[in-house]
C-alpha cells in the first residue's frame, strides 16, 4: 500500500471531482447517509485574486481599527454563533460525520471561546519598554508597538471546520488583519455560516473573505499570492511542505500545524481506570481524526494484559451510529476514500504480524445510514513499534498497543516516528512525569490527561508536525509585527 497522508486532500478528491474540471460547483456529501446535502462553489485563481484585491483594500481601514474597537467586534462574533449555536453544531455534525452532541459540547463552545479570548487578550495585552542609562547621565527609552502584519491567507483542515477556523480567524483579526479563508471542500458550511455572522457584526469590507474550492485551485495560488503577507496552515504534512516551499519566495510568515502519530504511555503505577478511560477518549475522540489523538498506547507489560483486556471491553462498548442520536459515541468518517484508506492499514496491520482485538468492521446500519461512512473502532495488538501501521499517521479510528519493559525503551519508542505533535503520560510518579514530559519529542505533553486545553498556552509541533507556535501571546505575536521605537533622552 502506498505511503499516504491522512490529511491529503487527494484522498478525498475522487468522491468531490465534478466529471468536468471546469464545472462550477463541488458536491458536499453528508457522511452519515452518503447523500447530496449542498452544492459549493469552486472557486479557482480569479476568485483568490479578488478576495485577496479586497483583502488588501481593507487592510488600513481594518488595521487602523482601534484595539478596543476591535475586541468588541469579536464579542459581537462570538455572541452571533452564540444566537445560532444549534443551527452551527447541527451543520457541523452533518458536514463532518461527528456526533452533533460533539459538536456541542466541545466544537461550537470552543468556536465561541476562541474569539472571546483574543478579545481579552489584546485589551489587555502589554509590550516591552525598557529604559537605557548611558555614560554621563546620558539614556534612552526603547518602548514596542505591536502592528498589524497584513493580509492572512488561514487554510484549515476539515476534521474540527469551526473549531480551527476561529483558532486562526480571531487572533487574526483581533491583531488587525484582513484574512482570506479557504476550509476544506468536504466541510464548507460552518465557515459559511461564519461569514454571515461576521458580515452581520459590520467589519469593514474586505476584513473577511471566504473562499471555497480544492486546494490546488484555491489554496495553493492562495498561499503564493503576491498579496498575502502570513500564512497559517493546519492539515497534513505532505500539504504543509508544498504549502511552505510556496510561502517562501515571498518571505511570508509562516506558521505549519500538521500530522502527528502521537503516543500514549501508561505506567503500571497508573490510576488504572483513569488510564484506561483516558487512552480511549485519546484514541477514538471524533472518530480518531484529530492531529492529537493517541493512536498508538505504550504500556508496561506488568500490566499490558489486564490493560488490554480492559481497554477492547471499553471500545466494544463504544456505539457506532447516526450522529444525530445523543446516544451516539462515534459517527461517519468524513468521506467514502478516508473510510478505504483506514480500512487499507487495518489490512496492513494484518499482514504486518498484528492481532484485531476488535471492531475494524463496517457496522449494519438501517437506512439512510446504511449509505454511510462507518467504520468501528479497532484495537490492534502484537505488532511491532517500528512497524508501518504504529508510524504512520492513519487519522481514524485505529489504536495500536505495545507493551515495553523499561522506561527507557518507552521513551525510544515513543520518540521513534516521523511525528512530533503531543503526547499523553499515565503514571503517578511525579519526578517520572517531569522527566519523561521533557524528554519527549514533542510540542506537547499531558500528565495524567488528554486535551485539557488552555488558550494561553504555546500550541504546536517538532519534527515533521509543524512549524511555530500559537495561542496566547504566541498568537499575537505570530499574528503581528513589532515594531521597537528607541528615543534618546
Amino acid at each position: 500500500m502506498a505511503r499516504r497522508d491522512p490529511r491529503d486532500p487527494e484522498l478525498h478528491r475522487q468522491a468531490l471531482q465534478p466529471r468536468r474540471r471546469r464545472r462550477a460547483w463541488l458536491e458536499n456529501l453528508n457522511p452519515a447517509t452518503g447523500r447530496l446535502i449542498s452544492r459549493i462553489a469552486r472557486s479557482g485563481s480569479e476568485d483568490v485574486d479578488r478576495a485577496c484585491a479586497a483583502a488588501a483594500s481593507a487592510r488600513k481601514p481594518w488595521g487602523d481599527t482601534p484595539v478596543l474597537e476591535r475586541a468588541r467586534l469579536l464579542d459581537a462574533i462570538a455572541e452571533g454563533i452564540q444566537a445560532r449555536f444549534d443551527e452551527f453544531a447541527r451543520t457541523e455534525s452533518e458536514d463532518q460525520g461527528k456526533p452533533v452532541s460533539l459538536a456541542r459540547s466541545i466544537d461550537i463552545p470552543r468556536a465561541i471561546a476562541n474569539f472571546r479570548f483574543f478579545a481579552g487578550a489584546v485589551r489587555h495585552d502589554e509590550t516591552g519598554c525598557h529604559e537605557m542609562h548611558g555614560q554621563g547621565g546620558t539614556g534612552a527609552l526603547n518602548y514596542s508597538l505591536r502592528r498589524p502584519v497584513g493580509v492572512a491567507a488561514l487554510i484549515t483542515p476539515w476534521n474540527l471546520p469551526l473549531y480551527l477556523l476561529t483558532w486562526k480567524v480571531a487572533p487574526a483579526l483581533a491583531c488587525g488583519n484582513p484574512v482570506v479563508c479557504k476550509p476544506s471542500e468536504l466541510t464548507p458550511r460552518t465557515a459559511t455560516l461564519l461569514a454571515e455572522v461576521i458580515d452581520e457584526v459590520g467589519l469593514p469590507d474586505g476584513a473577511f473573505n471566504l473562499v471555497h474550492g480544492l486546494g490546488p485551485e484555491v489554496g495553493a495560488p492562495l498561499t503564493a499570492h503576491p498579496q498575502v503577507a502570513l500564512v497559517s496552515f493546519t492539515g497534513g504534512t505532505a500539504t504543509g511542505e508544498r504549502v511552505a516551499a510556496a510561502a517562501a519566495p515571498g518571505f511570508k510568515k509562516l506558521s505549519l500545524e500538521l500530522g502527528g502519530k502521537n503516543a500514549t504511555l501508561v505506567f503500571a503505577d497508573c490510576d488504572f481506570d483513569q488510564a484506561v478511560e483516558g487512552a480511549a477518549r485519546a484514541a477514538f475522540a471524533n472518530q480518531g481524526e484529530i492531529c492529537l489523538c493517541g493512536s498508538r498506547i505504550l504500556v508496561e507489560r506488568s500490566i499490558h494484559d489486564r490493560f488490554v483486556d480492559a481497554l477492547v471491553a471499553r471500545v466494544s462498548a463504544l456505539r457506532v451510529g447516526d450522529p444525530a442520536s445523543p446516544d451516539t459515541d462515534m459517527g461517519a468518517l468524513v468521506s467514502a476514500a478516508h473510510r478505504d484508506k483506514v480500512e487499507g492499514y487495518l489490512r496492513l496491520a494484518v499482514e504486518e504480524g498484528g492481532r484485531l482485538r476488535c471492531g475494524g468492521q463496517r457496522p449494519s446500519l438501517n437506512p439512510p445510514l446504511d449509505g454511510g461512512f462507518f467504520l468501528q473502532p479497532a484495537v490492534i495488538t502484537d505488532l511491532a513499534p517500528s512497524c508501518r501501521t504504529a508510524t504512520e499517521e492513519i487519522f481514524g479510528p485505529v489504536v495500536t498497543v505495545h507493551p515495553f519493559d523499561t522506561e527507557a525503551e518507552a521513551l525510544n519508542a515513543a520518540n521513534g516516528v516521523r511525528y512530533g505533535l503531543s503526547a499523553s503520560l499515565w503514571t503517578t510518579d511525579l519526578r517520572r512525569a517531569h522527566r519523561l514530559s521533557a524528554a519527549l519529542d514533542t510540542g506537547m505533553v499531558w500528565v495524567n490527561t488528554w486535551l485539557l486545553r488552555d488558550l494561553r498556552v504555546p500550541f504546536g509541533g517538532v519534527k515533521d508536525s509543524g512549524v511555530g507556535r500559537e495561542g496566547g501571546r504566541f498568537s499575537l505575536d505570530f499574528y503581528s509585527d513589532m515594531k521597537n521605537v528607541c528615543i534618546q533622552l
